[in-house]
């Protein structure tokens, strides 16, 4: 069927019926939209003793290095067999594609699908940049 077709037997109308997102300070858009009407500061700030572990000590020293960044909790808390993923490739894998899945299924949750039940096709629309995560682990251990 031709994207014409489709429009013409569709419409051209999309409707999003379900939201999902994790941010800083809020584990949800409820609470993220709550933040913002609030002015609540979702962004975490360090001293430098704090950011010895993850900042080289040259970028400590920089006048223009910003000593905060964005915490999002509860990620090690992926449930890898709920996504009929192994615990071992759970551990590999991008901790943004662990996210990227709980909140497709929170979407589909938040948009009242159950996906066991519903007969019609469901999507999820969403982008991404390229990833090197897994490139950058292997270098870590001397497999690149």
């Amino acid at each position: 069927m031709t994207n014409e077709e489709l429009f013409d037997q569709y419409g051209s109308e999309i409707a999003i019926i379900g939201m999902a997102g994790r941010f800083p300070s809020a584990p949800d858009v409820g609470q993220f939209w709550e933040n913002l009407k609030n002015g609540v500061e979702g962004i975490s700030f360090f001293a430098d003793d704090e950011m010895e572990v993850e900042v080289l000590p040259e970028d400590l020293r920089n006048p223009n290095f910003v000593r905060a960044k964005g915490i999002l909790e509860d990620v090690d808390l992926f449930d890898a067999s709920f996504f009929n993923i192994t615990a071992r490739e759970a551990q590999w894998m991008d901790p943004q594609q662990r996210l990227f899945l709980e909140c497709a299924w929170n979407a589909l949750e938040d948009a009242a699908y159950d996906v066991s039940t519903y007969q019609k096709p469901i999507a999820v629309y969403a982008g991404v940049d390229s990833n090197s995560y897994l490139l950058a682990r292997l270098y870590q251990l001397g497999a690149a």
